[in-house]
């Protein structure tokens, strides 16, 4: 049996997708999370071999996921599972060590075959997405410079939640931290990107995929 951890923000695409799975007979999910914090827990705790991601997911957006999944379960296979069919996001999903990139809406056969091609160690991209994402990735060299390499992963999570609106006392909240130390985080992560005000954060977050315009 292959194990499986689901992670989506609607129960409904969960329970879809653990659906379709164990009719399979050959997938065990062994959990289910609606959050990015979440998912990289129930990935490091249970090492499954493959994980469905959603993107848009609260506490911790699923590109910032898949790096910590990737860095503590190196040998879970990621499938991105989104809505989102642009650009910024499937080469983020790529580059960040995803397998898979899978669009909502795509036909039941089509999840079960990507869920099998990546197991057999071979990537899969819906179809709208693999002309032109394989022409970006050969074209576009990965950025050695790109600053969100220097954030730690927690200043990583302060910069998701605050580009989406949250003050120091509701990241706080969020991540079970002091606000001053919400607030510390924001500030050391503003400095290392070269960041001066809120608008300038949610324009490079946009600009790196993290959150949707």
């Amino acid at each position: 049996m292959t194990s499986v951890v689901l992670a989506d923000d609607h129960e409904i695409v969960r329970q879809g997708i653990r659906s379709l799975l164990e009719a399979a007979k050959t997938f065990q999910i062994l959990a289910e999370v609606s959050d990015g914090l979440a998912a990289v827990q129930a990935a490091t705790k249970f090492k499954p071999a493959l994980l469905f991601l959603d993107l848009s997911l609260p506490r911790l957006h699923g590109i910032e996921a898949l790096r910590q999944v990737r860095a503590s379960s190196p040998n879970t296979k990621v499938l991105i599972l989104s809505m989102h069919n642009d650009e910024p996001y499937v080469i983020e999903a790529l580059r960040g060590g995803a397998m898979a990139y899978i669009l909502k809406g795509s036909e039941s056969a089509e999840i079960l075959h990507a869920a099998r091609e990546v197991l057999a160690g071979r990537r899969y991209l819906s179809a709208p997405l693999s002309e032109w994402a394989i022409n970006a990735l050969s074209e576009k060299k990965p950025d050695e410079s790109d600053p969100l390499a220097a954030l730690t992963s927690r200043e990583r999570e302060v910069m998701q939640l605050a580009a989406e609106g949250y003050g120091s006392t509701e990241i706080a909240e969020k991540l079970f931290i002091s606000p001053r130390t919400a607030e510390s985080h924001r500030n050391n992560l503003m400095r290392k990107l070269g960041l001066q005000t809120q608008t300038d954060l949610v324009r490079f977050a946009i600009r790196k995929g993290l959150i949707q315009p």
